[in-house]
């Protein structure tokens, strides 16, 4: 008999508006015997069944739910069917040759990421309960692949993030299976790029831009460009490949900026698109003191904040950033801005903007408004699954 996690009166009410998680202080019992890991049943204070997920008691994030249906058996059947959806998912919505095949629990798969980048795959395992099942779900995917033509020569594992020690476990990284050349190329919107699986940021490259990245080109022919943040040069080499006349991109990773000029060599864009080793927040206020003005500006920071409580400070930073990106514009420019902190919520990111261009005495007019690419879904009620803010304004003066 599975064990049984009883929520308190009144709780539950994120998993019962379709959440995935439950929290350590919404349960009021748990009975039977059962390990970390396991798949227990998932009661309302009444008894009403509400589901089966992953418990582990080291968590906040105390259950994953894998189903709400009574009668389903999670085993290895269940789970490539799982991966079989996010697969047929991502072949109507988005270009497949890199993607992000597994999203957690926007595909019903809580606490894993599996990306592909051409025929590499990345896995990135974030709780315990879906880490037990982690060689079935990479097997499973590389089975579904097959079926369309698609042979994956190696897997590695980025299993490396802080967040794995809130759930007990321990970083990891490396081969799951015989070593390969970890340097792997891609190509995205016709532009090619080296991908390094295993010492770039995250999964070592940020595949959720993918639609952003094409949507600046057409602002950029004959332009002026400032890329901030430029990380391997993803943004910045779009806008060259557009025709951008010059291109200047910035970040403080000497690692980064090595393979943004790498990528930019490989696309026959050094020329013009060149990089920059430097802190961005002493860099802007630089360039306006020496008179630099850009048709484009790009500002696509970091997460300044990976928590409700240092939200105050990102605002800062936020604020910061944007108000130095819209005075370092010509009159009729275009700011490109965005923020991947899921607790930078929307509405506080558009009122700092909007404090921004008022402190820098700049008009705003909105081109258009976009979040992360489809591979990335957004599972409604899983608020977690929605973290991405993309906006292009033209930024004009007073008039």
């Amino acid at each position: 008999m599975q064990a049984v996690c009883t929520l308190k009166k009144g709780e539950g009410r994120t998993l019962k508006a379709g959440g995935m998680w439950i929290y350590d202080n919404e349960i009021a019992s748990i009975e039977g015997s059962f390990e970390n890991g396991d798949i227990v049943e998932i009661h309302d204070f009444d008894g009403y069944f509400l589901g089966k997920g992953f418990i582990n008691t080291n968590s906040k994030i105390t259950v994953r739910l894998l189903s709400r249906r009574k009668n389903t058996v999670i085993d290895e059947a269940f789970l490539e069917a799982r991966v079989r959806d996010a697969w047929e998912y991502r072949k109507q919505t988005i270009d497949t040759d890199s993607c992000r095949l597994i999203f957690g629990e926007a595909d019903f798969l809580p606490g894993i990421v599996v990306d592909k980048f051409s025929d590499v795959l990345v896995v990135e395992s974030l709780a315990l309960g879906i880490d037990r099942w982690k060689p079935v779900i990479v097997e499973a995917v590389k089975k579904v692949l097959s079926e369309d033509g698609i042979l994956i020569r190696g897997v590695y594992e980025r299993s490396d993030a802080k967040v794995r020690e809130q759930e007990g476990m321990e970083r990891h990284k490396g081969f799951l299976g015989e070593p390969f050349d970890t340097k792997v190329e891609i190509t995205e919107n016709g532009v090619r790029y080296i991908v390094d699986v295993e010492d770039g940021q995250k999964t070592g490259y940020f595949l959720d831009q993918k639609n952003n990245r094409a949507a600046i080109r057409r602002f950029c022919k004959g332009k002026r460009v400032l890329d901030c943040f430029t990380h391997t040069g993803s943004f910045a080499l779009n806008a060259g490949a557009a025709g951008a006349a010059e291109v200047l991109g910035v970040d403080a990773s000497d690692l980064a900026i090595g393979q943004a000029m790498e990528n930019a060599r490989l696309n026959g864009l050094e020329e013009r698109v060149k990089f920059s080793c430097e802190d961005v927040f002493e860099l802007l206020p630089r360039l306006e003191d020496e008179g630099e003005r850009y048709d484009v500006v790009i500002l696509d920071p970091p997460a300044f904040t990976k928590s409700r409580n240092s939200v105050k400070n990102a605002v800062k930073g936020y604020r910061e950033i944007n108000l130095r990106g819209m005075r370092l514009l010509k009159d009729g420019g275009f700011l490109v801005t965005c923020s991947c902190s899921h607790f930078m919520e929307p509405e506080l990111f558009a009122k700092t903007i909007r404090e921004a261009a008022n402190g820098a005495h700049k008009r705003l007019r909105q081109v258009e408004f976009r979040t992360q690419a489809c591979d990335h879904p957004i599972l409604w009620a899983a608020d977690q699954s929605y973290y991405l803010k993309f906006y292009i304004f033209q930024v004009c003066e007073e008039k």
